[in-house]
């Protein structure tokens, strides 16, 4: 029997998707998430050996909560689901050697296809995504790097930042100065501003 959790911030559509993964033969959905901080402690409870989780998780964000539980659930194979023109997240999710990738905009068929291959041992990865990977230019942040500038582009101070990442704020400060530097830039609203227009938050 093949285990989900599936990730996802809006009750509907994760809800649509579990009914879709409910109905291939073998696969049982043995728990749903709102929140990309939930994926792990959930995921330690129930045991899945798939999670299809959403890049846009809120809190915690999809690439990182797949992170952690791949540290974690060493046996749970990971699909992420992404948005169009997002080639700083393709690239993220592709460092973080997830077996899936497919996009928000994919087909039924393509979900359960996706799904029963990644069970199954393969990986699935949309040509697609390689090409907007190899099509864009360079991101020169880190994944904690974007965490960061996400929140800050939330309006979230240095010290509110170091309280949602589980950092000093010292630490926090220097990383947001560090992130300038790589980018060119004078200051935060900058780097969020050029960030944001590339695409790689």
């Amino acid at each position: 029997m093949i285990r989900v959790l599936i990730g996802g911030a809006l009750r509907l559509p994760r809800e649509a998707m579990a009914t879709v993964v409910s109905a291939i033969p073998g696969v049982q959905v043995v728990a749903q998430v709102g929140h990309g901080s939930e994926v792990v402690p959930c995921a330690v409870r129930t045991t899945p050996n798939l999670a299809v989780l959403d890049a846009d998780l809120p809190g915690l964000d999809g690439i990182s909560a797949a992170q952690r539980l791949k540290a974690t659930l060493q046996s749970c194979r990971v699909v992420l689901l992404t948005p169009p023109n997002r080639p700083d997240l393709l690239r993220c999710a592709l460092a973080a050697e997830v077996e899936g990738l497919l996009s928000r905009g994919a087909s039924l068929e393509a979900l359960t296809d996706t799904v029963i291959r990644v069970a199954h041992g393969q990986r699935a990865i949309e040509p697609q995504a390689f090409v907007e990977v190899l099509d864009s230019p360079g991101n020169p942040l880190a994944i904690r790097d974007i965490e960061m500038l996400r929140l800050a582009s939330q309006g979230r101070t240095p010290g509110e930042i170091a309280a949602a990442l589980h950092l000093s704020a010292g630490t926090v400060r220097n990383n947001l100065a560090a992130i300038n530097r790589k980018i060119g830039v004078r200051n935060r609203i900058e780097a969020i501003r050029v960030a944001t227009a590339h695409g790689w938050i």
